[in-house]
């Protein structure tokens, strides 16, 4: 009877988790309904996760000895897991959450591989084909955990520069090789005990030893501009490795969800190479992070800097205004003032957009969530292929911290590290403004012609700080408002 109640119990849980997996994944298609698609999403993975207490129904009597023990130390690892996530979910600024995803990120990579080594070391997997499935997902799980670690330190500064030697590519390749050559010998060693050369849990430390290793080395030369693809990818490894996890345990929950991630981050990998100009394989195989040694030729003009407040009254005098916000705006904690800001030009009759760019900031859709966050209206926030035409057309673009996604070395100058790689249009405006906290280069290290144009004028400073002098200069016109 207790065996009937778990089946039921945890067949009807894993169908609702099932549901609200993709049901939230739906309604985070669109930034506004994006907040109730987490919500809902959660409340699925609540659902799986509270169904494997169901699990205590069916064990055998020889571990109900154990039972007390085991589901107490679960209830204590979801109270501490859950507590840190939740204090770090609040407390963690915008700048920080690509970290935060990077860790994350790996945390569910290295849950998929906890899964597999205990299934390993178990000896649990009945068969051939379940135990190399279960190794691709202990392998994709490690270097999805190892390679976002080192992914959170690039983020965080931890790892300030890439690392990057002579053969490297030959020796990861190598690296691979072995971790795959461990891999097949456990396989065949599983099958014929008799060709056992190492003990088995020996060869099982040595296979997570290398996949580990491997994800070390691959994401080490990983340039900071190549952030976006990197989480986008790992996220995508993360999904996979779960995904096959649940197929060992046959558990439909952790099937539906890891294959949801995985197809969802292979799409958005996809998506970020070609917003980047490189395919996927370039991304992965090739020249991953490498950044072009070039003798950037001396650009004409000067850089013209203006005061914040001419800036502001220009702007509010204008027709239209396109912004460019990018991670300079993240790091001053800005998108309050800025939509301040918008709102005072609005109330003047000017006609306002965002414009972005798919890798600006560094994390896919970092700006979206930043805009979101300051209460933007989604329908003022416009992608790049759908706005690039009308800077042609319009009075003012506002740049905020951002660079190379506004660099137009990308359309001419073929030694350029991002040359090729779309990029927003905005040096076409009739006039633009740059907010700059000072003459550094971007994440790909190159001058911005941009900067020099006889079109552009630069207003340095902070950009929470140059918006709120902005902000006084237009109020200080004491204009009526449009109705």
């Amino acid at each position: 009877m207790l065996i009937l109640i778990e089946q039921l119990g945890i067949g009807a849980a894993d169908l609702a988790a099932a549901f609200l997996f993709l049901y939230g994944l739906h309604r985070m298609s669109s930034p506004v309904t994006a907040p109730s698609g987490i919500f809902v999403a959660g409340i699925g993975m609540a659902v799986a996760v509270l169904a494997s207490f169901l699990y205590a129904f069916g064990v055998d009597t020889a571990a109900r000895s154990n039972l007390p023990v085991n589901i107490s130390l679960a209830v204590v690892a979801l109270v501490l897991g859950g507590g840190a996530a939740w204090w770090s979910g609040r407390k963690v600024a915008m700048t920080a959450m690509p970290q935060m995803v990077a860790i994350y990120n790996g945390m569910g990579g290295g849950a998929a591989g906890a899964i597999a080594a205990v299934e390993l070391f178990g000896n649990k997997a009945q068969g051939e084909t379940e135990l190399i499935v279960t190794l691709l997902g202990a392998l994709i799980g490690a270097v999805s955990l190892s390679g976002s670690l080192i992914a959170w330190a690039k983020l965080d500064g931890v790892i300030n520069k890439p690392v990057r030697v002579k053969g490297q590519q030959a020796f990861n390749a190598l690296v691979m090789l072995v971790t795959v050559a461990v891999g097949a010998y456990i396989v065949v060693a599983s099958a014929d005990k008799a060709a056992l050369v190492l003990a088995m849990p020996t060869t099982i430390y040595l296979f997570f030893g290398c996949a580990l290793a491997l994800g070390i080395l691959m994401t080490l030369p990983i340039g900071g501009a190549d952030m976006p693809v990197v989480i986008s990818i790992f996220n995508a490894f993360t999904g996979l490795a779960v995904g096959l996890e649940g197929y060992v345990l046959q558990n439909p929950a952790l099937m539906i969800a890891g294959m949801v991630v995985g197809a969802a981050g292979m799409l958005l990998t996809l998506l970020m190479a070609k917003a980047m100009n490189r395919s996927v394989s370039n991304v992965v195989f090739t020249n991953f992070g490498e950044v072009a040694k070039h003798k950037q030729g001396k650009i004409k003009g000067s850089l013209k800097p203006i005061q914040p407040g001419d800036a502001g009254i220009a702007m509010r005098y204008a027709a239209s205004v396109i912004i460019v916000p990018g991670y300079g705006l993240a790091v001053s904690q800005g998108q309050g003032k800025l939509f301040e800001f918008v709102k005072l030009l609005q109330a003047g009759g000017v006609s306002v957009k965002f414009a972005i760019h798919p890798v600006a900031g560094r994390m896919p859709g970092q700006m979206d969530v930043l805009l979101a966050e300051a209460g933007v209206p989604y329908d003022l926030i416009v992608q790049l292929e759908d706005i690039n035409d009308q800077f042609a057309s319009t009075d003012v673009a506002l740049v905020i911290g951002a660079n190379d996604v506004v660099n137009p070395a990308a359309r001419t100058d073929k030694s350029s590290a991002i040359y090729g790689m779309p990029i927003l249009n905005a040096d076409y405006a009739k006039k633009v403004f740059v907010i700059k906290r000072g003459e550094g280069k971007g994440y790909a290290g190159i001058v911005n012609a941009l900067f020099y144009a006889d079109n552009c004028d630069m207003v340095y400073g902070d950009a929470q700080t140059v918006l709120v002098k902005m902000i006084e200069a237009v109020r200080g016109l004491n204009l009526p408002a449009v109705a």
